[in-house]
């Protein structure tokens, strides 16, 4: 496995793009810790239900969305390290699919949990 990272770590856009990722994670879950306290008992989390009590989900579910930007994260990584060598262009593209998805998550916490406060 040493040597699928090995290829990976010698290409200037995709490791900065994944520290990125990490940093827009890391941003989203700070956010949420510091103002858990004053978030109320039920949050309007899972946006796609019809309205009503569906929507709302326990406060601690504040925290699905960025586990959910980390786990494509994790795989993304591991999918392009695998592709790297054959196709680099889809590993760059990998990476930018990551991307997209943790900002578009740190987004969408920091405007959830703004809302509640």
């Amino acid at each position: 496995m040493k040597e699928f990272f090995k290829d990976m770590a010698q290409d200037k856009t995709i490791i900065p793009v994944f520290f990125i990722n990490g940093f827009f994670i890391i941003v989203s879950v700070i956010f949420i810790l510091f103002s858990y306290r004053n978030l109320p008992p039920f949050i309007p989390i899972f946006n796609q239900l019809p309205w009503g009590e569906q929507r709302l989900g326990p406060t601690l579910t504040i925290f699905i969305p960025a586990l959910a930007a980390l786990l494509i994260l994790i795989i993304n990584i591991f999918a392009t390290a695998i592709t790297y060598k054959k196709t680099p262009l889809v590993a760059r593209m990998l990476a930018a699919i990551s991307l997209l998805t943790s900002i578009l998550t740190c987004l969408y916490i920091l405007k959830t949990v703004k809302l509640m406060l």
